[in-house]
């Protein structure tokens, strides 16, 4: 049994009505999203209708209103379209589903209004995405005619231009059934233009609730199939269609660049993970395999190369595994390597400890020296974090490259860090028995005193 000091139901009963409510008047004061819930409450015990009413009545305030909403002001709103949402699904729709159908729809009908003035548009989204899938729910209850239905949909489509065509036509599929869904589909034909892309979205939406991969792929002329993102997604419903043959073809149709392993942004690998969906349904296993490594070896991807490694032989996986660390440490693009080597873990198995390649990483930063980029700051303070327990000498190095960056580029704003970095140089000196071509710690303030001492910003923070 909870303490009676614990806030719960049971506990807040013994307090009794009177003292409840006026705790709940004490509390609602001066909010007013507090106080229209209770309203409804009381409004509740006159019937579904009266329910109806007084959400009517605040849909229509909400929607004349005017005013910018600013991010901190935001909650207050989505709080009162949340209490007017449950309320139409909980308080009327079930004792009177075709009453809380149209309400729903009214409710759907803000969104517009409601993101224009929001400053932060994502913030509503969860709101009407699940006032979007209650109408669903209400509609499969109501059973409204799939014709009258579809027309609704097609103007909330029209009128929609935050997206969401695609939570409204998945939600209300099941209704409209196969009449309700082509009728839908020859109204947005007739009333939005061919090269609408709100009417391509709708009609694909459609295509896939139906699963007519033709229709969907129908949406897309020859050139840009070629895309290799569309070419992918094409490819993937053509093999949920099992249709093999095509799904390849569509997807050895895109026009592909080369990869650049300098590229950092070039790391999407939607149309390669396709393909090799596409060659494993082929039965293709040993291309696909080899699509794997290639990918790997491109671009250091631990995902393939930790697949690649699962569909080999006992014991074939441990001399790849090798091989594919000594790539990656002699890898073009040493950051590269370094991300790679210091997050790699290796497959769980009883002859090697789980561990990351650290020996191979701290190789590298000590074979790299001074010619570390400072400025990946985000690698080297992962890398210096992996490597100052086993490798204190390479941890050092990646801790000054970001030092000496900050330094002689005058980065004011990363002198706190790089004091910090600093100070765990001093700690980690103390357990280098050996600097070898590097300097001591001493020997390398001494030079940040000469050749920065002006900089008090730096030094301040250091002190």
């Amino acid at each position: 049994m909870p303490p009676k000091k614990t806030l719960s139901a049971k506990n807040l009963e013994a307090l009794g009505a009177p003292r409840l409510a006026e705790l709940l008047i004490e509390i609602s004061a001066g909010n007013a999203v507090a106080k229209r819930r209770l309203r409804l409450e009381l409004v509740a015990q006159e019937g579904p209708a009266e329910v109806a009413r007084e959400v009517r009545k605040r849909l229509t305030t909400i929607a004349r209103s005017r005013s910018f909403v600013e991010w901190h002001n935001q909650q207050s709103l989505i709080d009162d379209l949340e209490t007017q949402r449950c309320a139409i699904v909980d308080q009327v729709a079930k004792p009177d589903p075709a009453e809380g159908l149209d309400l729903m729809w009214r409710f759907l009908e803000l969104a517009p209004s409601v993101y224009e003035r929001c400053e932060d548009v994502g913030a509503v989204d969860g709101t009407f995405e699940r006032a979007a899938n209650d109408l669903g729910e209400i509609a499969k209850a109501a059973k409204p005619d799939p014709t009258t239905l579809a027309g609704e949909i097609c103007q909330a489509l029209i009128a929609d231009s935050y997206g969401l065509y695609e939570s409204l036509i998945h939600a209300l599929a099941p209704t409209l059934g196969r009449k309700g869904l082509e009728h839908l589909t020859r109204r947005l034909q007739a009333d939005l233009p061919d090269n609408s892309m709100k009417r391509r979205l709708a009609l694909m939406y459609i295509a896939d609730v139906q699963g007519d991969a033709d229709a969907w792929i129908a949406q897309y002329d020859a050139e840009k199939r070629k895309n290799p993102k569309i070419a992918a997604a094409i490819a993937r419903r053509l093999l949920a269609a099992n249709r093999t043959t095509e799904a390849l073809q569509a997807i050895d149709a895109a026009e592909r660049r080369s990869g650049d392993p300098d590229d950092w942004l070039w790391r999407d690998f939607e149309w390669e993970d396709a393909r090799i969906e596409v060659l494993e349904a082929l039965g293709r296993h040993a291309d696909a395999q080899q699509q794997r490594w290639t990918l790997f070896e491109r671009s250091l991807s631990a995902e393939h190369l930790r697949a690649y490694l699962k569909r080999l032989p006992d014991f074939d996986d441990l001399e790849a595994e090798e091989r594919a660390l000594d790539h990656a440490q002699n890898f073009k693009n040493p950051l590269m390597a370094l991300s790679f080597l210091v997050s790699w873990t290796a497959l769980d198995r009883t002859s090697v400890a789980s561990q990351p390649a650290l020996d191979r990483a701290a190789d590298l930063v000590v074979h790299q020296g001074t010619n570390l980029d400072g400025n990946a700051y985000e690698i080297l303070t992962a890398v210096a974090d992996a490597l100052s327990a086993k490798h204190p000498l390479a941890a050092t190095l990646a801790l000054r490259a970001m030092i000496d960056f900050a330094l002689t580029r005058a980065r004011s704003s990363r002198y706190k860090h790089a004091a910090r970095h600093l100070t765990t140089c001093a700690k980690l000196a103390s357990v280098i028995n050996d600097f070898g071509a590097a300097e001591s710690h001493a020997a390398y303030e001494a030079r940040l005193q000469r050749e920065h001492g002006r900089k008090s910003a730096f030094w301040s923070q250091v002190r």
